[in-house]
This record gives structure tokens, C-alpha cells and sequence, in this order.
């Protein structure tokens, strides 16, 4: 190990004296490395990095599903549609006028079959169980399933036959799914195209592949996607739209930017045939009273409610206070702050009111996509639970032998709680490592001078985030050089001396200040900020604060 080596030790037996020891077990890089970043988060989250020898061989021995018992679909151009560093393609979808329904369309989302390669109890469902999902770092992913089946057999990948379970849905011309049903397949991607392309394509631009295939194929996802949209207007959903940040690297893998990722509408086309293909499957098992794990989302708890009725009360907004609250009511809100300065900082808290979304046996609806039955079923290869749903489904409606075990829904309480907690396990770790790349990019810019939001206000200072990457950092209540009364109900800090206001969801600029790429953090301080010796007078105050408002 050289100095600036990332290492993993463990400690030695302690001496009576002298200072405690560790040895060094294993050497990774430069803690300047991206990959070294990654390992160091994966480790503090004990995320689990490698399958067991068993698990490996038998993902090895699979081999391709037989057309055997399925329905052939091979003919019917389905289209994997994902971001362009996308490791792995569990869904397609095709769509076609409904000639029964006027205005109506017949949607097909195919999802990989993963319950024909993983059978309950065996060495890869033991480990995809005590995964509960992927974990996807800005550099490479933690795969549920060894690779043989995420990027191989399981991976919807273009001109070659994968076997699929299809969900066959029937919406009206308002996007009322009003008929559904299930069949195992054998399919061939036409295309593996990209939100980009398909975006340029229905823009206008149609060259490559999403070009030729326009006509054929998008333009009829476009005609499903927008009745869909139409029904969920109708029905009222929340719709954060938050902008998410992508870490760009070079060939070689070397960080070479940070930029917000790009949000286009075949973005929601996808997300609207998933969530249709979702509610069929909860509906489906919930009919046939059969085990399901749903997906529910609580309403938020009355204190998280209160206390951003008494932040957007700053703005001048007020929420409801009827025990029947719903996502409109969030929406009224969220469409009031649109264009405004305050609008993605209202938009997060009223994202933090929101209860955590769960897995469980015990359906109680999803409140913010205000459904009454949800369930996860598209991403079998990501989400153990979506393999639960499917094996449930499988063994339901007489699909094959391998769907779910007896014993299996005896432990859906337990499975859910557990795959619940790897799932924020995941989300943290997340989060960890795209604060430490963050990081390590910005290490060079310390002195320079940044537009940012403030996103948090606490007792011990300001949490901000810079506009033009997303990244967060601190600027320490010392720095301000004066005492700041902190008032949590406002969420601001203001200055004794000075009378300075700052609140949440103010736009300031900040200096960064210190890089630590060893502990994942920033340090910033205000750009226009002097310390202040005298005391200002009233009518100063009164000003200052008029112009911070």
C-alpha cells in the first residue's frame, strides 16, 4: 500500500498501550480513483460484490427457454427503449389500435422471464433474495442475478429469442384499463433504441434505427402512451419531475463531468406502460385472491404535513387540511410554484412529506400514484419482488411448474420487510457515491465561485446545492462570521448583527471552500459574505431582510 491507497483492514488484538492496529487485508487504488469509490462505498454499505461459486455455475449451465408451451411472438416487433449507458433490458413494449374500442389501443409489455432460470430455494435465488436488488453506482452495478442471466439469457437484447412473460392490456381512449391478461412467450427484440433517439424521432429528427422505425412502431406508442397520460390527469398523481444528475466518464474510465440528466417525454411513455402492466398484475392476483407483493405508499404522517404547510406558508401557499388529502391537493401546490424561484425547492419538500413506499403482502394502495392496487412486475432482473409477483402469477393462472412455492408466501411479511430495507440500503449507497464523484470532479475548483440553492437550514448551518451539477455541500454556521439565530419553523438562519436572512429555497452564491474526497464532502462559504464588526442599525435590518425576500 503507497500513500493515498484505499485499503480494507481489520483490526488486531489490542496491546495494553500504545495506540490500536489494523492490518491490511486488501490493496484497492488511489482513493482519487473512481473505482476506488465506488468499492469504498459499497463497503461502508455492505452491499454484497460477489455470488457464491453455486450461484455462478448454475447461471453458467442455463441455457436458451424452449418455444415449448409458449406463445410465439417473435413476429411483433417489440422495442427495448433505455438510457444509452443501460447494462441491462428487462422490458418491451409494442402497442396497436384497438379495433374494438374507438380511440382505444392493445399495449404488450414484455418482461424478461427470470422465473424460468430461478426457481425458489436454489443457490441464485438464496443470494438474489438476500440482495433484494441491484445497487446502480455511477461507474458500474452491483447486478441482483449473476451476469450469465442480467446481461445474458435474461436481457431482452435485439435479434435473439428470450423467453418473456407478456402482459396483453386493453385501455380505452382515456387510458382506462378495462381488460388484461398474461401468457408466457418467446420473443425477439426488434430494436434495442434509446430515450434520446426516440425522442429525436418523434421531434422530427428520425435518422437510425427509432427513424425507421417511426412509423411501424413508435408512432403507435406514442398514440397508447398519450391516452394513458390522459387517464392519469384524470386521475391525479403526484409529478415531482426532480432533475437527477449523471456522472459522465471517458473511454477509459476517468470522470470527466457532471451534468443534470435529460428528462424527455419517451422517458414517460415507458413509465406509463410499466405502471399499466403493474396494476394488471395486482389486479390479477388480487382476484384470484392469490399471494401478492404489493407495492404501497402510504399517506404522509400528520406531522410531516404540518410542517410543510408551515414552510410553503412563507411563499404565501396553503394546503388543506381535510383528513381526505390527496395528490391533487400536492399538485396545486407544485403547479402554483411552477416557473417561480421556489419551485424545485417546494417541489422537494413536499417531497420529503411523503411517507417511504414498501413492500408487503398487506395491500393498503399507493397513495401517490393514487392507485388502489399496485404491485412491482417489470423488472424481475433488478427487483426481487417483481420475481415474487411473477412466480405468484406463474403458479396463479397455470402458466408452468415454476411458479411460487407453498412455503414462499408463508414468508411474504418477512421477504417484504427485509427487501424493503435492501432497497434503502441501495438508495443510501447511491446517494454515497454520487456525492463522493461529485466530490472528487469539483477538487480542483476549490476558489471558485458557484450558483446554488440553499436545500437544507439547520442549528449548525446551510446545506446547498449548485445549479449547474447538483451537487450538495455544507457552508458551517461558524463561517458567516456572526451569530445566526436559527428559526427551524421558517427554515432560515438569520444574523444577529447584520439581519441578514437566508431561507430555504433561496438562490445565493457560494465559494467552495475544501474538497475532502476521503469523506465524500464539500465545504462552501458565502461569496459576498464579510465579517462584521458593528453592529447595523435598524432601519439597515428592515432592508436587508426586504431585499433577501
Amino acid at each position: 500500500a503507497k500513500p493515498g491507497d484505499l485499503v480494507i483492514g481489520e483490526t488486531v488484538p489490542a496491546r495494553r498501550l500504545g495506540l490500536r492496529q489494523a492490518r491490511i487485508v486488501e490493496v484497492l487504488e488511489s482513493i482519487d480513483s473512481p473505482r476506488a469509490i465506488s468499492q469504498l462505498v459499497l463497503n461502508a454499505h455492505d452491499v454484497p460484490q460477489h455470488f457464491p461459486s453455486a450461484a455462478i455455475d448454475q447461471a453458467r449451465r442455463a441455457k436458451d427457454a424452449p418455444l415449448d408451451g409458449r406463445t410465439d411472438v417473435r413476429e411483433v416487433p417489440l422495442v427495448t427503449i433505455d438510457d444509452e449507458d443501460a447494462r441491462d433490458f428487462d422490458d418491451a413494449v409494442w402497442a396497436e389500435p384497438d379495433p374494438d374500442t374507438e380511440g382505444g389501443w392493445h399495449l404488450i409489455v414484455a418482461i424478461a422471464d427470470v422465473a424460468h432460470y430461478v426457481r425458489p430455494g436454489d443457490a441464485i435465488d438464496q443470494e438474489a433474495k438476500r440482495r433484494g436488488n441491484s445497487v446502480y453506482l455511477p461507474d458500474m452495478v452491483v447486478p441482483m442475478l449473476p451476469e450469465a442471466l442480467s446481461n445474458g439469457l435474461c436481457s431482452l437484447r435485439p435479434d435473439e429469442d428470450r423467453a418473456c412473460l407478456i402482459a396483453h392490456l386493453w385501455i380505452d381512449a382515456d387510458g382506462a384499463l378495462h381488460r388484461h391478461r398474461f401468457e408466457r412467450a418467446l420473443m425477439r427484440s426488434a430494436a434495442r433504441l434509446t430515450y434520446r433517439a426516440v425522442q429525436e424521432a418523434i421531434d422530427g429528427r428520425r435518422d437510425g434505427t427509432a427513424g425507421a422505425l417511426f412509423d411501424p412502431v413508435i408512432t403507435h406508442l406514442v398514440g397508447a402512451f398519450e391516452s394513458l397520460r390522459r387517464g392519469r390527469d384524470a386521475r391525479g398523481t403526484l409529478d415531482f419531475d426532480l432533475p437527477e444528475r449523471r456522472i459522465l466518464f471517458d473511454d477509459k474510465g476517468h470522470m470527466i463531468g457532471l451534468e443534470p440528466r435529460p428528462r424527455f417525454d419517451s422517458h414517460r411513455i415507458i413509465e406509463e406502460f410499466m405502471i399499466a402492466a403493474n396494476v394488471a398484475a395486482a389486479e390479477t392476483l388480487t382476484t384470484k385472491r392469490a399471494p401478492c407483493m404489493f407495492r404501497i405508499h402510504d399517506q404522509p404522517s400528520l406531522d410531516k404535513l404540518e410542517g410543510l404547510r408551515e414552510y410553503i406558508a412563507t411563499f404565501g401557499y396553503k394546503l388543506t387540511r381535510s383528513r381526505h388529502i390527496t395528490p391533487g391537493h400536492f399538485n396545486q401546490i407544485l403547479k402554483k410554484a411552477d416557473g417561480t424561484p421556489e419551485q424545485e425547492t417546494v417541489a422537494m419538500m413536499v417531497l420529503r412529506s411523503q411517507a417511504q413506499a414498501e413492500y408487503s403482502p398487506h395491500n393498503i394502495g399507493h397513495f401517490g400514484l393514487n392507485l388502489p392496487l399496485y404491485a412491482h412486475f417489470t423488472s424481475p432482473i433488478r427487483r426481487y419482488a417483481d420475481l415474487l409477483v411473477h412466480r405468484s402469477l406463474i403458479k396463479t393462472l397455470r402458466l408452468g411448474r415454476d411458479g411460487l412455492a407453498p412455503h414462499e408466501a408463508d414468508e411474504f411479511e418477512q421477504i417484504g420487510a427485509e427487501i424493503s430495507a435492501t432497497e434503502r440500503r441501495a438508495a443510501t449507497a447511491e446517494r454515497d457515491a454520487a456525492d463522493r464523484f461529485a466530490t472528487l470532479f469539483l477538487a480542483e475548483q476549490v476558489g471558485a465561485i458557484f450558483s446554488a440553492t440553499i436545500t437544507g437550514v439547520t442549528r449548525f448551518g446551510l446545506f446547498v446545492q449548485l445549479q449547474d451539477t447538483g451537487a450538495e455541500g455544507l457552508i458551517p454556521i461558524r463561517d458567516f462570521g456572526e451569530y445566526m439565530h436559527h428559526d427551524e419553523r421558517r427554515h432560515q438562519l438569520s444574523g444577529e448583527t447584520s439581519g441578514t436572512t437566508y431561507r430555504l429555497g433561496e438562490a445565493v452564491d457560494v465559494k467552495l471552500i475544501e474538497a475532502d474526497t476521503v469523506t465524500g464532502s464539500l465545504r462552501f462559504e458565502m461569496a459576498d459574505i464579510r465579517p462584521l464588526r458593528t453592529k447595523s442599525r435598524p432601519g439597515q435590518r428592515r432592508k436587508s431582510r426586504r431585499h433577501r425576500r
